[in-house]
């Protein structure tokens, strides 16, 4: 959450079919909480909440934050 109150998003723009995007929890045990399979071109745009206290990206993907763009890279 930013300083203010508003909560902080998150960008996610599939380069590859098959892109997944986890939601993890926030608390004591860090547990997936929700799951999204993006294709190629598709976007997701996420909300960290009190919930949701991180975001894994599995696949080739772009993800644009207010801190800054990074590309995941597949498994090989």
């Amino acid at each position: 959450m930013k300083a203010n109150g508003s909560t902080e998003y998150i960008v996610i723009k599939a380069i590859e079919d098959g892109v997944n995007v986890i939601g993890l929890t926030r608390g004591a045990d860090t547990r997936f909480h929700h799951s999204e399979k993006l294709d190629k071109g598709e976007v997701l745009i996420a909300q960290f909440t009190e919930h949701t206290s991180a975001v894994k990206v599995r696949g080739k993907a772009l993800i644009q934050t207010s801190h800054g763009e990074i590309e995941s890279e597949p498994k090989k």
